[in-house]
């Protein structure tokens, strides 16, 4: 029997920053315009929320 696949994990998983995956930070850093560097330090900073972030990273 097929299971049946759900949107919820896909809305938890689009609401966090995986610091560790290098395609998620690159994605923040283009969108913010800032370095893959500050993308991984404002996580640290503020945790994985991605609002949480980019309010911190701002835009340029």
């Amino acid at each position: 029997m097929a299971q049946t696949q759900t949107s919820r994990g896909r809305a938890q998983d689009r609401a966090r920053v995986a610091a560790v995956q290098d395609h998620e930070v690159h994605y923040e850093a283009e969108k913010t315009g800032r370095s893959k560097d500050q993308v991984k330090a404002a996580v640290k900073s503020v945790g994985n929320s991605r609002e949480a972030v980019e309010k911190k990273l701002g835009s340029k």
